[in-house]
């Protein structure tokens, strides 16, 4: 086993003794290791690089690519404001909430700084985080959606400050597929996953993926059922594998040195566009960044991380050093710690110039 191999194989490993099974893919130049531990589920077996997870929140930086495609080829403006994209009754606009003279535009809900509310008019934070509730999104209709926002006030004016909203991805969403008259999945389908050729990273799984779709945990490993999303997959609806999402991260890592791959224009705007947070942290269309101290070695690091009713995910990468990880996990139990402990250590040892 070689190197990279092993600290893949260490991390899954300890990710398996506090979850029912996970998965992680660590990338190093163009070299890509996965590994799974533990088990799918109740009589499951090891889970592996096509085993399917939910991806939760990770969602978001396939909606946001999706934004970035649609942009260069002229079927959206990234600061088109969101009243002019998302349909409400039939021939009319949504009532979309403004602060001052500054509408809410798609920047904004791809960026998180929109000020609109992190859940949905109506939510409550309890409702994710109680194991009875089968799946608390599942009355996000559209039309129920629509009417909360127009009832919505927000926190603060557009593009001002950074507030996390599920909301305003779901927003987004339901938004780019309403201008491209498809769904959402089909919208991803089209933008991302045949232009990269992934084959497993979708909304619904027919037959064939629902047997290599792994059972979400709770924290004390009862099984829950799986989230839909309903109207609003855009915010955290999408499930795939550590074998997809290394290829995804594949296309983020060599887009700089490889302008004419096929995502490589989107990939590219979705980074040039930057929301400063504070001094060490900013927001990219649908990513968050930073970068560590000097005394931590002064890396980049762009992550996001996902989380559903029994689901945990951390996808993240380092452009300047060439290395990511994937981490996959069907229980509660936080995944970051590992993820990030596993890039750092890529980050040191296995770092490569851009």
């Amino acid at each position: 086993m070689n190197e990279l191999a092993s600290l893949v194989q260490q991390t899954v490993d300890r990710l398996a003794e506090r979850h029912v099974g996970a998965v992680v893919a660590g990338l190093a130049g163009g070299d890509v290791e996965i590994r799974g531990a533990g088990r799918t589920g109740p009589g499951g077996g090891v889970p592996g690089p096509h085993t399917l997870f939910e991806i939760g929140s990770v969602t978001k930086v396939f909606t946001s690519l999706v934004l970035a495609r649609l942009v260069l080829d002229g079927g959206v403006q990234v600061d088109e404001p969101l009243a002019e994209v998302l349909t409400g009754a039939p021939g009319g606009h949504a009532a979309v909430p403004a602060k001052g003279r500054q509408p809410i535009t798609l920047r904004h809900l791809a960026t998180h700084t929109s000020g609109l509310p992190r859940l949905p008019r109506g939510m409550a934070v309890r409702s994710l985080l109680s194991p009875n509730d089968p799946d608390p999104y599942a009355g996000c209709t559209a039309e129920r959606i629509l009417d909360g926002l127009a009832r919505t006030r927000l926190r603060a004016t557009p593009g001002r400050s950074f507030r996390y909203s599920n909301l305003g991805a779901g927003l987004l969403g339901l938004a780019l597929a309403q201008r491209s008259g498809t769904g959402y999945e089909e919208l991803v389908a089209r933008e991302v996953c045949e232009p990269l050729g992934l084959v497993d990273t979708c909304v619904r799984s027919d037959a064939e993926r629902s047997a290599r779709l792994a059972h979400g945990h709770t924290g004390g490993g009862r099984p829950v059922p799986h989230w839909e999303f309903a109207a609003v997959p855009g915010m955290g609806g999408l499930r795939s594998t550590a074998a997809d999402l290394a290829v995804f991260l594949r296309a983020q890592l060599t887009a700089e040195r490889e302008p004419d791959a096929p995502l490589a224009p989107a990939i590219a705007l979705t980074r040039e566009t930057r929301h400063r947070v504070n001094p060490f942290a900013w927001t990219h269309l649908g990513w968050l960044g930073h970068r560590l101290h000097t005394q931590q070695g002064g890396h980049l690091q762009i992550w996001h991380n996902g989380g559903t009713g029994g689901f945990r995910s951390f996808v993240a990468f380092d452009p300047e050093k060439q290395v990511g990880v994937v981490v996959l996990a069907n229980t509660r139990r936080p995944a970051d710690p590992a993820g990030t402990a596993l890039l750092r250590r890529l980050q040191n040892e296995f770092a490569t110039t851009a």
